[in-house]
């Protein structure tokens, strides 16, 4: 029986913490679906696809393995994905309490309504400050966020308005 997790974010834009978070999945499951998901409580700066195309562009210049497979989903709940992938796992990065306390209630309904379990993962130090909005008000002010991103996204962000 093959192990699939599943890696949810909004990846706008993915940073060098998620690819942390997302190496260290792939280490630990046979299959990992790294899944951007529309977050209704923030406003995005790149279209889903292109979130998408970064992530594949950011998993193969660093040579994750090929059991990664980076897809979208708007269609309904987190769990429906998991469900029709065959997933039971998902993988939420924690940076700080604040991040617990956002994400243990949706674990626990997660869990009620498909029995999909929630496994919190600690970023590397190095990472843990990094967010994404972080890298985005860094990057519109005109600052290098080239410590925090894979190279993809630094060199997109550079030639795109932010």
């Amino acid at each position: 029986m093959r192990r699939i997790a599943v890696v949810p974010g909004s990846f706008d834009p993915v940073t060098l913490g998620h690819l942390d978070v997302i190496e260290r999945a792939a280490g630990l499951f046979d299959e990992v679906h790294v899944l951007v998901v529309h977050n209704p409580g923030k406003t995005a700066l790149l279209p889903i696809s292109q979130r998408v195309s970064l992530l594949q562009r950011a998993i193969a210049d660093v040579g994750l393995p090929d059991t990664i497979t980076v897809a979208s989903w708007s269609m309904g709940l987190l769990v429906d994905y998991c469900l029709e992938v065959g997933a039971s796992v998902l993988i939420k990065g924690i940076r700080s309490q604040v991040d617990v306390a956002y994400e243990t209630p949706m674990a626990i309904v997660n869990r009620n309504l498909a029995g999909v379990e929630t496994i919190f993962m600690l970023p590397d130090p190095a990472n843990a400050h990094v967010s994404s909005s972080l890298v985005r008000q860094v990057a519109a002010l005109g600052g290098d966020i080239s410590p925090y991103v894979p190279r993809v996204v630094a060199e997109y962000l550079q030639k795109a308005p932010v």
